[in-house]
């Protein structure tokens, strides 16, 4: 390239650099110019995002009350009234009066809303999106309510409620209107409780379901999708009520299989629209839709699994706890918050110590409950998942409360593996675990080892308490507490040490006031030796330490 070319390209560059530069500052000073409209209180715009924010002399609590919430309940109240005068009396127009009584009630109410929406654009919209749910509802009522039952074909009813669906979406998406969405997708999945509800009802809350998920995926709207989850839950809990008879034609077999199938639609499709984009959610929201979800698949199915037979509730447990383990895999695959992921873990252990009992029971339990506490809580520091090690912690206290029921013979052996997963739990707490602020990380993980310190010294005193004669118990337990403080100098751990002050602090007052009169001579005499010799020794170790320190 000529030396002239070369000089006209760096004179374009610099150009071009200028030309960027004046932009930016221009950007600047307008935006510093331009007035920032203050919002009228710190709280969140209750209307969603793209809403109007009421001013700030409306901000007061009746004010809020008035506007917002009357509104809603206002617009509930009348669309179900609406749906019960399409039940109850629509039967007896004839078949096309049905069909066009139905949507010209709800056109004129959407109508209206859009009318009042130029005045008072939020109020409108709610009236709009009720106008919307209407719509919904009426071709609903088309084919799955038998008196006003006009469309006989249920492949043809189901994509016309899809159809209708998909309306609702485009609408609230081209209006950008989280009000619009919420309305009609929420009273959509309403009305259709109030007929009977079958496995076509289902699939329509299922359809009212994936619109929901939609603005959660495009838009990032949080309210839409967990009102809807909530709402399509509450819509199988009714239906299980009302299916407590085996339907005719059914066996209990299929019946089953037919309502787990939708649970367990239910739960792929929330938790896949959770972790498809899991980083552009806030954690609080992504955090309450993966525990609802998992509280919704358990409380449901684990009703209708053991209706139909417990025996079954082990293998829906442990199935819930592999899926719940997926999705804490696929969570950190998709980097999710790291609250969601341990939401997935801590569920998947707590899931899976849930089912035990329904296959295990009296020594066989506690062994197993032992065995998954110590499980979680190493996998919770290996994963770095606080919330597992918690879980883990908490199904070994379990455990250790369940050794009163099983027979005498093994609670000695049961109490030592629980004080070594105690030990080892807590050793494991020790390195720092989760991305905290080191004074919250330092905290947390300080009432984890404190946990585990006491759970280690309970099991070890119920592990004496098992091999000391039952006249010798206050010695069991300096005992116990001589081998906390030497657990305690070993790991050079304090809570061990605190746990043994504590223990040894029960044991002088069981000293004071129970030995000194209720034990014999000899007993007297041996416990208080052996317990001054160990006392002794506890602090020659502690003076030993200040010492060496100074």
């Amino acid at each position: 390239m000529a030396e002239g070319d070369t000089q006209d390209l760096r004179d374009v560059v610099r150009r071009l650099e200028e030309t960027v530069s004046r932009l930016e500052a221009r950007i600047e000073k307008l935006e510093t110019a331009a007035p920032a409209r203050p919002l009228p209180s710190p709280v969140a715009n209750p209307a969603g995002p793209g809403e109007p924010v009421p001013e700030a002399e409306q901000r007061d609590l009746e004010a809020h009350l008035g506007t917002y919430w009357l509104s809603r309940v206002g617009i509930v109240a009348l669309i179900i009234g609406f749906a019960f005068l399409i039940i109850y009396h629509f039967g007896d127009l004839g078949a096309l009066a049905r069909v066009g009584a139905g949507y010209l009630l709800s056109a004129g109410l959407a109508a209206l809303g859009l009318w009042l929406s130029r005045r008072h654009e939020l109020f409108g919209r709610i009236v709009f999106g009720g106008g919307l749910a209407l719509a919904y509802f009426v071709t609903y009522a088309l084919h799955f309510v038998p008196a006003v039952r006009v469309i006989e074909s249920e492949p043809l009813a189901l994509v016309l409620l899809a159809l209708n669906v998909v309306g609702i979406v485009v609408i609230a998406q081209r209006m950008q209107s989280e009000t619009v969405a919420g309305i009609a997708l929420f009273l959509g999945l309403r009305t259709g409780m109030l007929s009977d509800i079958t496995s076509f009802t289902l699939m329509s809350t299922t359809m009212l379901a994936g619109g929901a998920l939609f603005f959660l995926v495009k838009n990032r709207w949080v309210f839409v999708p967990l009102s809807s989850l909530v709402a399509v839950y509450s819509t199988h809990v009714v239906w299980a009520m009302r299916t407590n008879a085996i339907a005719p034609g059914q066996t209990d077999g299929e019946q089953l299989t037919l309502s787990l199938s939708f649970l367990a639609l239910y739960y792929v499709i929330f938790s896949v629209a959770l972790l498809v984009h899991p980083r552009e959610l806030s954690r609080r929201a992504a955090l309450s839709f993966a525990l609802l979800n998992w509280v919704g698949m358990l409380t449901l199915g684990a009703v209708e699994v053991g209706r139909w037979g417990k025996p079954h509730l082990f293998t829906f447990f442990i199935t819930l706890a592999l899926a719940q383990g997926v999705g804490a895999a696929v969570a950190g695959w998709r980097n999710a918050h790291p609250a969601v992921l341990q939401a997935f873990l801590a569920t998947s252990g707590l899931t899976l110590a849930l089912g035990l009992p329904w296959q295990y029971e009296d020594l066989a339990l506690v062994r197993a409950w032992t065995a998954v506490g110590l499980v979680a809580g190493i996998a919770g520091r290996v994963l770095g998942a606080g919330a597992l090690q918690v879980v883990g912690v908490g199904i070994l206290y379990v455990a250790l409360g369940a050794t009163w029921q099983v027979p005498p013979t093994g609670r000695a052996l049961l109490d030592a593996a629980l004080l070594v997963g105690f030990a080892l739990v807590e050793r494991a707490a020790v390195a720092r675990t989760d991305r905290l602020p080191p004074p919250l990380e330092g905290r947390r993980r300080g009432v984890l080892q404190f946990s585990c310190a006491a759970g280690a010294g309970l099991a070890l005193l119920w592990l004496v308490g098992e091999l000391m004669p039952s006249d010798l118990t206050t010695l069991g337990w300096g005992v116990a507490a001589f081998g906390l403080f030497a657990l305690g100098f070993a790991v050079r751990e304090r809570w061990y040490r605190l746990v043994g002050i504590a223990v040894l602090a029960f044991t002088l007052g069981r000293l004071l006031f129970v030995d000194l009169s209720g034990l014999p001579p000899n007993q007297r005499i041996l416990t208080f030796i052996l317990l001054g010799l160990m006392l002794l020794a506890v602090s020659y170790v502690y003076t030993r330490l200040r010492g060496n320190r100074s």
